[in-house]
């Protein structure tokens, strides 16, 4: 390898000053017609002596045996204007200083430099374009055909990274920009706007789109998505432009556009100084830690230096899943994975007493609404409200610092059980907050989370997969949508600023209707409407058609942060909390009916749905 290096820097060497004795034998040739120059033999072989040493001393001092010729750039560019810059310099030193004994034509001044840079440059660049095309040149019409969206700086990047491989042929760019219709891009034409994206397709023939507009809003990405699935053209985006920046991702690192791309949700910023004075070196405990949001959860404590993480479950699989994570992923956080069911007080004494959490995030709860709906609604009562009372009693016997609820936007004006129990739970939290033993009580109401278990969005993927019917409720049926990492980043900020006694109502964006969702997706798994139908099947017992973060009787204040405001509701009745702990210690079985009445008794916005 050293000796193939040796060789290659000793011809590019030799190259530089062949291409000193061209320009300077050029130059003369020019001035003089292409006639020998009869005369200036002295003035042709001292001058040529001295530059040759000169360029000798430019090109080391320059860097230009640095740089690769195969991939010769705008930097090796510089580097030959450098050294073409000190011969030049030393030309005109030798001119002024060798009078009269050398009369050297003061037109070398202009042509020699000249000669040399086109010499020094053109060699390097004929080289690199020799060597492209022999390595891709032949690739060309060989891959999928394919058309890039937009023809900025992350469009020419992509492009370029693609005509390198054999995978992908580009046979055009789009792009709204007025100014660019009609030019090239590495020799590949930008053939209209956004909206006439799919006559292009259908005029090369291609089913394969890829976004090159890593700031595209969600609008845009939904337009782009619609022309490609006109004529079932499959869309893919490549990374963010601060990841491309940074080098931590390759442009070329492509991935199919997701659900979460065409709802739109805008990145999260979180004040870590404040998370992490609350959780770097504490003892967290999670429960629920292997559900979606408890285990997001999990993995955004990761990031903050935790003396260690006591992961809660109910569920076997789902504890031993977390667990795999933090081994594999984050193994310097000391975890300590334990089974439990939070309706367990003897169990959860036993957890709080052996490990003395600083830190409480309760996630654990029964969240489905039409199977807590019909049949299940003690069992919802019984998890959600009475494990949120023996959890947050236990934070409080043990001395824990903080304790956040994660609530449901289901628990305003709720219609269903499960939102019923959950507004509970948040005024069991509220009571035991005013109790004032030391230990703040907080909560958290977020909708919807984007692939969450029994989510509609793997429900969707699998209907799709079999080839459809995608069942929705009904046709106006929305919800609001956010992903579960954003999710995690909002619970961490609100208990972070939080002083005790809020509910946090996360920003959610605009709700969705779940039949566009539906089209959404079905559209970007490669189908039409046609191939792939939409059946309603009627609402689910306890479904409304929307859903609210507040209730009529709350207001919101503002805090800090964008994404939070907070809730403040109406007072929890006097006995409450002994009528719940009451309700706690009976034993016999409760009706779905005699349920509804009981919860209905304590949050008078509750309207259960006709059974």
């Amino acid at each position: 390898m050293m000796v193939k290096t040796s060789i290659r820097l000793l011809l590019v060497f030799a190259f530089d000053l062949l291409a000193v004795v061209v320009a300077w034998l050029g130059g003369f040739s020019i001035r003089f017609n292409f006639t020998w120059p009869y005369g200036y033999g002295s003035e042709m072989a001292y001058g040529l002596l001295l530059l040759l040493c000169a360029q000798v001393l430019a090109c080391r001092w320059a860097g230009l045996y640095r740089g690769m010729w195969r991939f010769a750039s705008l930097s090796d560019l510089k580097r030959v204007l450098k050294a073409v810059s000190v011969s030049t310099f030393v030309l005109l030193v030798v001119m002024l200083f060798s009078k009269p004994h050398l009369h050297i034509p003061r037109s070398l001044v202009v042509l020699y430099p000249i000669l040399l840079l086109l010499l020094m440059s053109g060699g390097r660049v004929a080289w690199r374009m020799w060597k492209e095309y022999s390595l891709y040149g032949r690739l060309d019409g060989q891959g999928k055909p394919v058309v890039i969206v937009g023809a900025g700086t992350a469009g020419a990047m992509l492009l370029r990274e693609l005509e390198r491989t054999p995978e992908w042929d580009v046979v055009a760019l789009v792009d709204d920009d007025q100014a660019k219709q009609g030019l090239e891009l590495s020799g590949c034409r930008v053939e209209g706007r956004i909206q006439d994206l799919t006559k292009v397709l259908k005029r090369h023939d291609a089913k394969h789109v890829i976004l090159a507009m890593p700031s595209a809003r969600s609008p845009v990405l939904r337009s782009i998505s619609e022309a490609a699935s006109k004529v079932g053209a499959l869309l893919f985006t490549i990374p963010a432009l601060d990841e491309l920046m940074s080098g931590r991702v390759a442009i070329n690192v492509m991935r199919p556009v997701k659900i979460e791309d065409l709802l739109g949700r805008q990145p999260v910023r979180i004040d870590t100084d404040n998370v992490k004075t609350m959780l770097t070196g504490k003892t967290v405990l999670v429960t629920g830690a292997g559900g979606s949001i408890g285990s997001e959860l999990c993995r955004q404590l990761a990031k903050f230096a935790p003396s260690k993480v006591v992961l809660v479950e109910a569920n076997e699989f789902a504890l031993y899943m977390i667990e795999q994570w933090f081994r594999e992923e984050a193994a310097s956080v000391e975890i300590v994975p334990l089974a439990g069911d939070v309706r367990d007080e003897d169990r959860m004494n036993e957890i709080f007493g052996v490990w003395q959490p600083q830190v409480v995030f309760h996630a654990a709860a029964y969240k489905h609404v039409p199977l807590m709906e019909v049949g299940n609604a003690w069992q919802a009562v019984r998890n959600n409200v009475f494990g949120t009372l023996v959890v947050g009693r236990c934070a409080q016997r043990h001395g824990a610092k903080r304790f956040v609820l994660i609530s449901t936007d289901k628990a305003v004006n709720p219609t269903n059980v499960m939102g019923a129990t959950k507004r509970m739970a948040e005024m069991i939290c509220e009571v035991l907050h005013c109790q004032n033993q030391g230990t703040l009580f907080q909560m958290v109401r977020f909708g919807n989370v984007l692939g969450s278990t029994g989510s509609v969005i793997p429900k969707f993927q699998a209907q799709i997969a079999r080839g459809g019917p995608v069942t929705v409720t009904h046709p106006d049926i929305n919800r609001y949508f956010m992903s579960i990492p954003e999710a995690a980043q909002l619970v961490l900020q609100a208990a972070a600023m939080g002083k005790g006694g809020e509910i946090f109502v996360l920003d959610m964006g605009e709700p969705v209707k779940i039949v566009d969702l539906a089209r959404n997706m079905i559209r970007l798994s490669g189908y039409s409407e046609d191939e792939i139908r939409i059946k309603f099947t009627g609402l689910r017992p306890g479904e409304k058609l929307y859903e609210e973060l507040l209730a009529d009787a709350e207001e919101t204040v503002e805090t800090p942060h964008e994404k939070l405001r907070i809730a403040r509701s109406r007072s929890v009745p006097d006995d409450f909390f002994a009528y719940v702990q009451a309700w706690q210690a009976n034993k016999d079985v409760v009706d779905d009916n005699a349920v509804r009445t009981e919860l209905k008794r304590w949050i008078p916005e509750y309207t259960p749905m006709k059974q």
